[in-house]
């Protein structure tokens, strides 16, 4: 069956027919029940009390969809395609464009349910399988990936739009786990491995036919069908870091997708025609059983696309694993409309509210989520902010790359380490309320190599990347607020929400390896070690550079800085008293003296300029007896001014 688009209503034919919708019971044409949903279809009436009601000089709330007047209402068995079949055309709004992909996929999160057809493939695999095995995703998983309406992510999907793994990536997983295999095992090329797994998985190029065609078949694996659960979660990634002109950029771009959160698929394989070796099958199921383990589809290397059978751990890839807490504003993921059919704040008056250029404010709140490419994104930035002190910046984009991945060209990498989240929750979401507390999450950070590493290079690469990651969690926080420490604003004049701000990246392990010292020289001899460490490391892993001769990053006035630790950078340890429930260096950096026509002075906290937003050139991590705070630019004002006010401070960069 082929839908067409609504064609737009005849203002002269206000009889005219409805158009056909997605539905399998299609409401009579005078049936307004889209009325009272946030003004979405109705009568002349409901539509001029959207107008704000106070004249309706306000325009009228957008829709999402391309004909309003015939809203469509997809059947819950209907795929996600059928509502962005639907959605409305670009908008030069970039709010209202948006808002509209945030409220097209939340509505498809919503209202798509799969279970019954769900029940009926998995069924299906079990039919036709000779072995299946189930594996669980711990946190999410994308595979496939093209680009739909207002270039939205989609993850693959069958016919029917029923997101699914393709057998061919099953097969693709199987394949190349047996090659990596065999190269380690018998220390050959990787050209040499494929003539190997011939006998299992067929090849063309091969002169024997019994090995030509492949000896197992794979089988699409599909999500186990979960009545309390959508199959479907909105994502959202986010490219906040971008090189321009041989210098980062900071420049927030969020996306929304779709990804699967959690899910259980079902596997199935049986042997093909040409073979009755059961052994054979089951050699191929184990290689299958490992390379999930490591990862399948897009983003493998910041958590995404684990799957491990009943539940079970590969830790053959891990080196490091750290649990940690972080207190105060926390990572959040997605933007969750309040009410998916009104998402547009209103005033007490029912009016829309409007920001100063007129656009309308989404009515939305940040979801909390302790996501694995957080702190996979804060290590790179770590790793950049070090490696451009002493690095010239083409070196440090190749070799940023070779550890971190990359997509953008020549630096195409696929990256050496991998990060993962295990156990993370959100203990307590209070960073968007009224409550009176603030927010909580845990989990253990683990660091794995990739299966790109050379072996030679694996100890380097945990040296470095331990050494970085102790400076990650004693130079700020994560996620929202992390270039503070958690602070209270219970204190304001007058008092208002949130009640707090900042963010603290606490460690919870025994190990010696987290032990900080009692007083500030203590600590400054054990940070110089580990900055020391991470030179080392980086020199081992092949990069040339003398740590000594600190680079010059770029030009350095009172309105510019470059975040890099170089030369014009200052690194120091203080104490003090708190503050009005600051810590002290906070306190320092929020007191008057150095506020600018009594408001927070731009160059030193951050600003706004336009729509672009220039973020704070000061770091402080508040460690409880000491804090420590990181200055770019720190040789101009007001930065200077601010580390000339500090007392009770030692300084720890440069060495």
């Amino acid at each position: 069956m082929v839908f067409e688009k609504p064609k737009p209503r005849n203002s002269n034919q206000s009889n005219s027919p409805a158009v056909n919708r997605p539905t399998r019971n299609n409401p009579p044409a005078n049936d307004h029940r889209g009325g009272n949903r946030g003004g979405h279809g109705g009568n002349n009436n409901d539509r001029n009390n959207r107008n704000g009601g106070n004249g309706g000089n306000q325009p009228p709330i957008p829709s999402p969809w391309l004909n309003p007047e015939n809203e469509p209402q997809p059947h819950p068995d209907a795929s996600f395609i059928e509502y962005l079949r639907w959605m409305r055309v670009t908008s030069e709004n970039d709010v209202i464009k948006n808002s509209t992909k945030v409220q097209i996929l939340q509505m498809a999160e919503q209202g798509s349910k799969y279970s019954q057809r769900l029940q009926q493939l998995t069924k299906r695999t079990e039919l036709i399988a000779q072995k299946s095995f189930k594996v669980q995703c711990p946190w999410r998983i994308r595979v496939g990936g093209h680009r739909g309406p207002e270039s939205i992510l989609l993850p693959a999907f069958d016919a029917l739009g029923i997101p699914y793994i393709p057998s061919s990536t099953l097969r693709g997983v199987a394949r190349t786990q047996a090659i990596r295999e065999i190269m380690a095992k018998n220390n050959i090329e990787w050209q040499e491995a494929e003539k190997q797994i011939a006998p299992y998985f067929g090849s063309l190029e091969t002169q024997d036919k019994a090995n030509q065609a492949g000896k197992v078949v794979f089988l699409d694996a599909y999500p186990l069908p979960n009545q309390n659960q959508n199959v479907l979660a909105v994502d959202m990634a986010n490219n906040i870091w971008q090189w321009d002109n041989n210098s980062p950029k900071y420049s927030p771009n969020p996306n929304p997708f779709f990804s699967l959160e959690k899910p259980m698929f079902l596997i199935g394989l049986r042997l093909a025609s040409n073979c009755q070796d059961n052994d054979i099958l089951e050699k191929v199921k184990q290689w299958l059983i490992k390379g999930l383990q490591a990862g399948v589809g897009s983003q493998v290397n910041t958590g995404y696309g684990q799957l491990n059978p009943a539940g079970k751990l590969e830790k053959n890839h891990e080196f490091f694993r750290v649990e940690f807490v972080i207190e105060g504003q926390l990572i959040h993921g997605r933007q969750r409309l309040k009410n998916v059919n009104q998402p547009y704040q209103r005033g007490d008056d029912g009016r829309f509210r409007t920001d100063n250029n007129g656009k309308l404010r989404t009515d939305n709140i940040a979801t909390s989520e302790v996501r694995p490419v957080a702190f996979k994104s804060m290590l790179r930035y770590w790793f950049r902010t070090f490696a451009l002190g002493i690095l010239e910046p083409g070196q440090v984009q190749t070799w940023e790359n070779q550890i971190f991945g990359g997509i953008t060209p020549p630096n195409q990498k696929f990256g050496w380490l991998m990060v993962r989240v295990l156990e993370g929750k959100t203990i307590r979401d209070n960073a968007a309320s009224r409550n009176d507390d603030f927010g909580e999450q845990s989990g253990i950070l683990t660091l794995n190599y990739s299966p790109e590493i050379p072996q030679s290079q694996k100890q380097n690469l945990e040296k470095l990347i331990k050494n970085l990651t102790w400076l990650m969690f004693h130079l700020g926080g994560i996620g929202q607020g992390a270039r503070r420490p958690l602070y209270s604003r219970k204190n304001r004049n007058p008092p208002r929400p949130p009640w707090y701000r900042g963010c603290n990246l606490i460690t919870e392990s025994d190990d010696n390896f987290w032990t900080l010292p009692d007083n500030t020289k203590q600590f400054q001899e054990l940070f110089k070690t580990k900055i020391r460490n991470f030179y080392e490391a980086l020199q081992t892993l092949g990069v040339n550079f003398n740590s000594r001769q600190l680079r010059t990053c770029g030009i350095v006035r009172n309105n510019q800085w470059t975040e890099a630790i170089d030369a014009n950078c200052r690194i120091f340890v203080c104490s003090g008293d708190e503050t009005f429930g600051k810590s002290y260096a906070l306190s320092v950096l929020h007191s008057d003296e150095l506020k600018f026509h009594n408001n927070y002075d731009g160059n030193l906290c951050g600003k706004t300029q336009g729509n672009q937003v220039i973020p704070s050139p000061v770091w402080i991590a508040d460690l409880g007896s000491y804090q420590v705070v990181t200055v770019f630019g720190a040789n101009e004002n007001p930065r200077r001014k601010y580390l000339e006010t500090l007392q009770n401070k030692v300084q720890i960069f440069p060495l």
